[in-house]
């Protein structure tokens, strides 16, 4: 008996037929695990993020100072890969952070000087 031959089974990509495969692996350049494609490393973004905004809103230097360093280490994760989804927190948290620490040096500042002339006054 002789058997007819079956071409194999198609999968229709908008427009021409493509042959069947299975086992194949596709290899983006630049990443090492296929698997991984499209996951990057996690980042405390938005950690600093609420620690720099609490900081502007109530706790002063005692997290702002915290969120600007955690917002300096997403930040150098987030360059290590390109269009990871947490540079635009881990750069919100570095500003909010050093506006914070600005305003702070300020207003100690001012009451330092309002010190001085006070004790200037008196004198």
């Amino acid at each position: 008996m002789v058997e007819a031959s079956v071409p194999p089974e198609t999968n229709v990509i908008s427009g021409q037929a493509q042959p069947a495969s299975q086992g194949d692996v596709v290899y983006v350049q630049g990443m090492n695990n296929p698997m991984n494609a499209g996951q990057y490393p996690q980042t405390q973004a938005v950690v600093a993020l609420v620690l720099s905004v609490v900081g502007l809103m109530m706790c002063g230097l005692c997290t702002a100072v915290p969120g600007v360093i955690m917002a300096n280490t997403a930040l150098g994760t987030t360059k290590q890969y390109p269009g990871h989804p947490d540079q635009g927190l881990a750069k919100a948290a570095q500003i909010v952070g050093w506006i914070t620490i600005g305003l702070w040096i300020v207003i100690i500042g001012f009451y330092l000087l309002m010190f001085v002339v006070v004790i200037a006054a008196e004198a």
